[in-house]
């Protein structure tokens, strides 16, 4: 927005405006990337702590944390006069984020049926691209509001931040969390407001009480324990989703896509309108995989989707390097500039039936109860540090690689498509305490994780002579 770069950045502004500039290097400010990472950051540091603030006060709570931080940080950028309270803001924000991101998709799929988990789960991807949407649509709006056009923009966040803190007073805690805080009773009636009250819950609830047993069990930290050799498929992909989710280049394309359209010639309100059009491609992808992931699987969604980015990448790489050439000084032809939105436009279909939502859903899934939380931080706290360290380097690798730059992130679409056909098990329709024997048979985590032994049979008394 012009009121928000002359007030913040006029050098990108007067770079905008210099026909002689490299498009490719517009936007390379260490400043702007520090306003824009700077809440990733924050929320690294946060998802090292909410996972052992999770188990200790639970996921409702967790996520009440977050609000409150969400919305403190919307006032401060909302009433910012200078870069010091954008980036103190943002910091807040990410916070928000690392509380938030590391206890909803837990607390979803705690609180699914199995048979639906991937769609519930796949929800909270869902509602996080309805975010960017109406935030978009907010931009666009806002864009043509002189001077102070850009409060109204992010002064909105305020809205979900309130929505969320009292939605989140309302809906109960989660089984699970109940019973590792020894609230039996408060966890039946968890369960029984979730399931529905002519439902039998106490199956289900056994399993529960089950599995915080055995965490009792392992009295040093969730941790110290995901690191042990039992635990190893598990912290291989506590490890390798968030990173190769990361390396796909979506991130990088969402948050900088109307600075993509903005580079092969769209003027910035046209540039914010082709955002506001992926956006629509987003939503509609997530809402077939929401409808898919538990019929199909998440393996078949994985597989169709990294072939889709990689046509894309490679497509984007092609079409950047033939027409805006290796020093950006090109005037890209208006079919291809269509040609670009295309390509962004099935790019994030493609990742909205793949990365996108199976991101949430298959570290909210696989851990066992006594590492979940340790588990889910460190896959957040992972994905968090990529982005900061991507969102604080894209603009300069665009600028240093050209359109060399979606070519690299071809060459990991093809590497981790190659490990999730190898590595990782189908999960769909397994109750999420039974997901131990999953690992159990596979090929090669079974050297890994031995199969859970068979509870003891129930003692039989015997009857009246």
């Amino acid at each position: 927005m012009q009121s928000f770069l002359e007030k913040f950045f006029p050098d990108i502004w007067e770079k905008m405006n210099n026909a002689q500039q490299d498009a490719y290097c517009i936007f390379d400010s260490q400043v702007l990337t520090t306003f824009v990472s700077s809440l990733y950051l924050a929320g690294v540091f946060a998802c090292l702590i909410a996972g052992h603030v999770t188990r200790k006060v639970g996921r409702r709570n967790s996520m009440l944390i977050g609000a409150s931080l969400f919305f403190v940080g919307a006032i401060l950028n909302t009433a910012a006069v200078n870069i010091a309270m954008l980036v103190i803001g943002r910091v807040l924000l990410g916070f928000a984020v690392g509380f938030t991101n590391q206890s909803a998709p837990v607390y979803l799929a705690e609180i699914a049926p199995a048979r639906w988990r991937g769609a519930f789960t796949s929800i909270f991807h869902f509602f996080l691209n309805v975010g960017m949407f109406v935030a978009d649509l907010v931009n666009y709006r806002a864009n043509t509001i002189p001077v102070w056009g850009w409060r109204l923009s992010l002064g909105v966040a305020i809205i979900p931040a309130a929505v969320i803190l009292v939605g989140a007073a309302f809906i109960p805690d989660t089984p699970n969390s109940l019973v590792l805080r020894g609230k039996l009773d408060d966890a039946r009636a968890s369960l029984r407001r979730i399931r529905g009250a002519a439902a039998d819950v106490d199956v289900e609830l056994k399993d529960i009480i089950r599995a915080a047993e055995e965490d009792r069990q392992h009295q040093s930290g969730a941790f110290r324990r995901i690191v042990r050799r039992e635990y190893r498929p598990h912290l291989v992909m506590a490890i390798a989703v968030p990173v190769f989710f990361e390396l796909t280049g979506m991130i990088v394309v969402t948050l900088f896509t109307p600075l993509l359209f903005y580079t092969v010639g769209f003027s910035s309100q046209k540039a914010i309108l082709g955002s506001i059009i992926t956006d629509v491609v987003s939503l509609a992808s997530i809402a077939v995989a929401t409808l898919t992931v538990d019929r199909y699987g998440r393996r078949t969604l994985f597989m169709l989707g990294g072939g889709v980015l990689l046509v894309c990448l490679v497509g984007m790489a092609w079409t950047y390097g033939a027409q805006l050439g290796s020093n950006g000084g090109k005037s890209m032809p208006r079919g291809y500039a269509v040609a670009v939105v295309a390509l962004v436009c099935v790019f994030n279909a493609g990742f909205g039936i793949s990365w996108g939502p199976l991101k949430w859903i298959i570290p909210s899934e696989i851990f066992p109860l006594e590492v979940r939380s340790a588990g889910q931080s460190m896959s957040e706290a992972i994905s968090l540090t990529l982005t900061f360290v991507q969102t604080q380097s894209f603009l300069q690798m665009l600028c240093s690689f050209k359109f060399g730059a979606f070519a690299y992130n071809a060459a990991w679409v093809v590497i981790m498509t190659a490990f999730i056909a190898a590595f990782l098990p189908e999960t769909k329709g397994v109750p999420i305490e039974s997901l131990g024997a999953v690992w159990a048979q596979h090929w090669y985590w079974k050297r890994f994780v031995k199969p859970t032994p068979p509870p003891p049979p129930a003692k039989q008394t015997d009857g009246p002579a």
